[in-house]
Formats: C-alpha cells, structure tokens, sequence
C-alpha cells in the first residue's frame, strides 16, 4: 500500500491512496495517518476562525473575497519537526452543513469525514504543486530563509455534483518529495 516515508532527511508524501486512509487507526485525517503509520509521531496546532479567503482561493471556491468562510491554520509537526503549514479555507454551507469542520478536533477521519456525512464527500481532489517564495512568517517558522524557494500545495475538494467544499494550501518545508501516481488502464 502506497504511504508516506518519513526520515531525518526528509519525506515522501504519497498521494495515490492518502485520502482514502485518513481515519486509519483512529487517526484525525490523513497527516496523522500517514506519519503514524511511517512510524513516527504526528502533531498538529490549530487555530479555526471565521474570516475571508485570499483572492486566488475565493476563486476556487467560487466565493466573492470578503464571504465568510471557516479558516483552519494548522502547524504540522513530524515529532517536534515543524514540517508544514495547512490553511484550509472551508465555505460557510459546509459549516452549516457540517458544523464540526469549525471545531478544534474534527474527530476520526477529520474535515473530509464530517463533509461526506453531511452529504458534502469529496468525490474528486485537484492537487496544484508550485513552488513560492518564503514570506518572512513562513521562513521563520520552517527554518529558512526569507525568499527561499518552497513547494505549495493547493488542494481544491470538489464533490460529484461539482460544489468546492474545501480548498487547503499547504507549505512544505524543506525536504519533501511529491509522489503522484496516474493508473493506465
């Protein structure tokens, strides 16, 4: 089974089956999954406030830029390795539908889990890898310096009707490679 590899040199992150094990062994979504099962210790600080999307991500939820929407920033640790900063930007008819995505623990299986019982699954993700430059907040938290090159994951959540339900833009720190796979059948 495709899965993360995390060493002191850096880490795999294995997109081909990560959301489909988020809830594996009782696990908040599929960071904690992922790292639990490479064998290491995960750890995530969040905050979770109601606010207004940046420009670029109120496009891809398809809301005007000053809409409400949940904000979920969370600081993500491998052991006491910051290694990654997710902002998740949520629309506000998913909280209503799913109150809980607003909350500090989302519970097993995390935000992804709350959308699908509420009738909001993600039945596709679109995941666009750029790389940025480190703000001088990013470069602080992640050990580099301002202006260093870093990878950005933007993951838009759409469910089969086509609704965004949830797009997260994640900075890596440094040492991370991206595995993608694509089935040819």
């Amino acid at each position: 089974m495709p899965s993360n590899i995390v060493e002191a040199e850096g880490i795999i992150r294995d997109a081909r089956s990560r959301y489909r094990q988020r809830a594996e062994g009782g696990a908040h979504g599929a960071f904690e999954a992922e790292t639990k099962r490479a064998g290491q210790t995960p750890r995530a600080d969040v905050e979770v406030e109601r606010g207004s999307a940046p420009g670029e991500i109120a496009v891809l939820l398809g809301v005007e830029p000053a809409a409400d929407v949940v904000v979920r920033r969370r600081r993500m640790y491998v052991g006491d390795r910051l290694v990654q900063l997710a902002d998740t930007y949520i629309p506000a008819f998913v909280a209503e539908a799913a109150p809980s995505v607003a909350e500090l623990n989302t519970g097993e299986g995390g935000i992804i889990s709350r959308m699908a019982e509420a009738g909001l699954a993600q039945a596709s993700v679109v995941e666009d890898v750029t790389q940025v430059r480190a703000s001088a907040e990013q470069a602080a938290a992640l050990g580099v310096s301002e202006g260093d090159h870093l990878l950005a994951i933007t993951h838009t959540g759409q469910t089969d009707s086509g609704k965004t339900v949830e797009v997260t833009r994640h900075v890596l720190g440094p040492g991370w490679t991206l595995r993608y796979g694509v089935p040819l059948d």
